[in-house]
């Protein structure tokens, strides 16, 4: 690990201007993976500007039923809000389900919105990775390539996106706030993750100093009625196989309305649109479930190792509408 300089923002503006200021820099809060990556020499900030002191960690009740979350808000803060805990359930128990105690108390809220990929070979800093090395080449595509995408993929990267909170967030159609040198703006949370295509090194559609003050979920009543179901090789601390995110709102054994989205088996948490629209409008039924798994799945690239992720994640969309659906007070 090279030397690196460390600086401390007292406000927003000035955090900021230093960074935007030096190509070489970036924001530190949480510091649970990112220090991980500089450690292993996968990134190479010169400069980290710690941002811990800014007023962004209050989780706030918006007019109409949503919620502002502050980016500095602990994961371990945001899954025990009261608020939370009763208007969007799914995004508590993402949060709980996504990392240990340990790191939940200490890693921020935008920060988990921006953590790397686990893909072992983008880690390593030594094999091909465009990801890490534009144009080098994708390791994973012949390699070990278990724990990899098989949705939004592209010949240039399939790794999957780590983050269980952006699964639920990108399932309650949330926004990205951010403040730069550009002034501030709303980011719709599924255009905030991009697909790999030719440029998988972007990842974001964030500039350099570019920082997220906060998350804003509009109002949903029928979230109170949710949940996040997580498929992992282990009960504790793990990465997913597969989740899925969904709420529903259930009406005389139909589905008037609903939300789902995908961890575990695409490049960016996965918005399920085409489940979504099976769904809606059709009966509370094994079948229904089964037909909206099949379509959802049926633009997947599986690819040597993680075929069984296909059939896996229609088993996960099933057995989530089904919890969804026989929830108290969901009929």
């Amino acid at each position: 690990m090279r030397p690196v300089s460390y600086a401390r923002a007292s406000d927003v503006a000035e955090a900021i201007a230093t960074v935007s200021a030096n190509p070489e820099s970036a924001f530190l809060a949480g510091g649970t993976t990112e220090i991980d990556l500089l450690r292993q020499d996968v990134v190479q900030a010169a400069t980290l500007v710690d941002i811990n002191a800014l007023p962004l960690a209050d989780v706030e009740e918006l007019p109409g039923g949503g919620l502002r979350i502050g980016a500095l808000a602990r994961m371990s803060d945001v899954a025990g809000s009261p608020l939370v805990l009763e208007r969007f359930p799914l995004v508590a128990q993402a949060l709980v389900q996504g990392a240990s105690p340990q790191l939940r108390n200490m890693a921020t809220i935008g920060g988990n919105l921006l953590q790397r990929v686990r893909c072992s070979y983008f880690r390593d800093a030594i094999s091909p990775c465009n990801k890490r090395e534009p144009g080098a080449g994708c390791s994973a595509l012949e390699g070990v390539n278990r724990g990899h995408a098989v949705l939004g993929t592209s010949e240039q990267c399939i790794a999957t996106h780590p983050s269980d909170l952006a699964v639920a967030l990108v399932a309650l159609d949330a926004a990205v706030h951010t403040e730069g040198p550009g002034g501030e703006r709303a980011i719709a949370i599924d255009d905030f993750f991009l697909l790999p295509g030719d440029t998988p090194h972007i990842e974001h559609p964030l500039s350099h100093g570019e920082l997220i003050t906060a998350i804003e979920i509009p109002p949903l009543p029928f979230a109170r009625r949710s949940l996040y179901l997580k498929v992992r090789d282990r009960e504790s601390y793990e990465f997913a196989l597969v989740s899925v995110a969904v709420a529903v709102d259930v009406a005389d054994s139909v589905i008037v309305d609903a939300r789902l989205a995908l961890g575990g088996v695409a490049t960016k948490p996965w918005r399920a649109r085409r489940a979504e629209r099976v769904v809606i409008g059709a009966s509370v039924t094994e079948d229904t479930f089964a037909r909206a798994a099949a379509e959802e799945l049926a633009p997947a690239t599986p690819r040597g190792m993680n075929a069984f992720k296909v059939e896996l994640a229609q088993r996960a969309i099933c057995r989530a509408l089904e919890m969804a659906t026989t929830m108290r007070g969901a009929a």
